[in-house]
């Protein structure tokens, strides 16, 4: 189980992140538009910057959705491999077995 502080902080990043991602866009689509002048791009860059850092969705990370783990992560069922596996082991997941040889 991670620490309870961790999967706060990462809750915490979500949120900003959905709230500021209309605001991202439209300043990004700004600063990557040739067509306007150089001003208006540099004013719209350091609108950007002064943006909240955890409001980037690139400092979002994975998370398991039982135990918080940021490790071994399976994105199409949203838990680590150790949950996974638990699980499955429970019968908790249709079609997986627990091998054993």
């Amino acid at each position: 189980m991670a620490k309870k502080s961790m999967i706060a902080r990462e809750v915490k990043r979500q949120k900003l992140v959905a709230q500021y991602a209309t605001q991202r866009a439209e300043l990004k689509e700004i600063i990557n538009d040739q067509s306007k002048p150089m001003e208006e791009r540099f004013r719209a860059s350091l609108k950007l910057a002064k943006l909240p850092r955890n409001s980037s969705a690139t400092r979002l990370h994975n998370r398991c959705q039982l135990t918080g783990r940021p490790h071994a992560y399976y994105r199409k069922l949203k838990v680590s491999r150790i949950a996974l596996r638990e699980l499955g082991s429970n019968g908790q997941i249709p079609g997986m077995v627990k091998s054993s040889w």
